[in-house]
């Protein structure tokens, strides 16, 4: 029986990973016409593809295509990155990179080659969306969902990508699990040219010693940058213990504010009669706030401009929030005031800190909304 023929043309971006490698098996199984598209990201990366991706692609009659967006990707996701942590942020660069880069340049130059549709293989859904107003064209575009697999599901990192850019999305490995798609790959005959799944900032490799925090670990890329923009992160400054009362007294000195996260306890370096968390960073007074744990949850926050799916009087009742990519969404109340969200948990959560993203969920895991944090209490 022969595979039928879609009109549709598929570019699939192939980063030379097992997922994004299965979407174009998968896609190429289904009849449509596709081509595979790699971006060139890392200004101090390779120049070319990775090793054996031509040869996977040609094994499957598939013709590769290769963009240099390195340029594109410093100015969107790196120099935002290193200039979000000097201002004491904590930045979420793969929702920034899913926004600009991913359904920004890389779709651009995917419709540029002809193709109608850009596949990932990003774990998410894409539903379709409830009636809008008529004449209104974004009446026929997705919502973007979570995806079958809850431990795999990416659509966190995907809700700030617009949903006219998502009308142009197609997420193949949405209802599958990961050993399937280790399986639809090795069935196919294919060798996966970057076979180890990257589990850190894909452009910043770690150092990790240890009692050392997690932006510490990041610390050469970000010097490195520093140096480069002329950028000046501050320097040491006093860390205030708060009591249940609400009191504040300095009981040590911080080693610059862009080393610590909301949250965090390992790699404080403050001895107390019992664990402390960073509580609040104040950059403008450059000081770390820290506390025992029953101090540390958090009801409240406010996002910058936010990517608003669906139009607030279609939300439902009952409205879902997650403010850390592993965080399970929780019960909340939002609304939207203009066009940022204001978010209250029913119950305190585990803190989220400014630059992590906000995503607004329904109980079918439709994202609603999402927006970047500003501020938190």
């Amino acid at each position: 029986m022969n595979t039928p023929t879609f009109s549709t043309t598929v570019a699939v971006a192939v980063s030379g990973g097992v997922d994004s490698l299965c979407a174009l098996v998968m896609l190429r199984n289904a009849g449509y016409r596709v081509l595979a598209l790699h971006g060139l990201f890392l200004p101090d990366g390779p120049t070319s593809a990775p090793a054996g991706l031509a040869e996977a692609c040609a094994s499957l009659g598939v013709p590769l295509h290769v963009a240099d967006l390195r340029a594109e990707f410093q100015r969107e996701v790196l120099a935002p990155f290193a200039a979000a942590y000097a201002q004491g942020r904590t930045p979420n660069p793969c929702a920034y990179c899913n926004r600009a880069i991913k359904f920004g340049v890389l779709l651009d130059t995917a419709l540029q080659l002809g193709a109608d549709k850009l596949a990932t293989g990003h774990y998410a859904r894409l539903v379709p969306g409830p009636a809008m107003e008529a004449g209104d064209a974004a009446q026929t575009l997705p919502l973007l969902a979570s995806a079958t697999d809850s431990a795999k599901d990416q659509s966190y990192f995907l809700s700030l990508v617009p949903r006219q850019r998502l009308g142009r999305a197609l997420f193949p490995l949405h209802g599958q699990t990961k050993d399937h798609t280790r399986a639809l790959v090795a069935a196919a005959g294919l060798a996966v040219p970057l076979p180890s799944e990257s589990q850190d900032i894909c452009f910043a490799p770690p150092v990790v010693q240890p009692g050392m925090s997690a932006a510490e670990a990041y610390r050469p890329f970000l010097e490195r940058h520093w140096l480069t923009a002329g950028t000046v992160a501050p320097g040491p400054g006093p860390v205030l213990l708060r009591d249940a009362q609400g009191h504040l007294r300095e009981i040590a000195r911080h080693k610059g504010l862009w080393r610590y996260t909301e949250g965090q306890r390992k790699g404080l370096g403050i001895a107390h009669s019992e664990p402390l968390f960073v509580l609040a960073k104040d950059s403008t007074a450059n000081t770390l706030v820290v506390g025992p744990r029953a101090l540390l949850g958090i009801r409240r926050c406010v996002t910058g401009p936010a990517n608003i799916a669906l139009p607030q009087p279609l939300w439902p009742a009952k409205l879902l929030v997650r403010l850390r990519h592993r965080q399970r969404p929780c019960p909340a109340a939002v609304r939207v005031e203009d066009g940022y969200l204001h978010i209250l948990a029913d119950e305190p959560q585990f803190p989220t800190a400014p630059g992590q993203v906000a995503a607004v969920y329904d109980e079918d895991g439709r994202v609603l909304a999402a927006g970047v944090v500003e501020e938190m209490a």
